[in-house]
């Protein structure tokens, strides 16, 4: 299952004909204490580079912005009453939504895992 993240710490992770998109362990260190997270309506549309959901914590707001181009089929629940997760599991437990894959080739715009440390120690 390959893994894909943006610039905006975003990550994707591709099974097939859908995702699963969070955000970055990164992301969520910057954000601090996760307060409560907006997820989108499942059956939304959602565009590449779009606001998709919202996360608050103790600093900040922040948008989350999708990936790709593609229908929301799945909101992780669990965000609801633990909005912590995505402290505790950014990159897996705390996933926020799963997605149909619009146009497969908006994935070749993100970066792979090897790419995005990078981008990260340089910031």
């Amino acid at each position: 299952m390959p893994r894909y993240f943006t610039d905006e710490h975003e990550w994707i992770d591709v099974e097939g004909e859908s995702a699963t998109v969070g955000i970055t362990d990164y992301a969520q260190e910057q954000l601090g204490d996760i307060v409560f997270v907006e997820l989108p309506d499942t059956g939304s549309q959602v565009e590449k580079g779009g606001e998709a959901a919202v996360v608050e914590s103790v600093k900040a707001a922040s948008d989350v912005y999708a990936p790709i181009t593609g229908e929301v089929m799945e909101t992780n629940g669990a965000l609801e009453d633990e909005p912590a997760l995505v402290n505790t599991s950014p990159e897996e437990e705390g996933w926020f939504f799963r997605m149909t894959i619009g146009d497969a080739s908006e994935l070749e715009g993100l970066m792979d895992d090897k790419a995005y440390k990078a981008f990260v120690d340089n910031l």
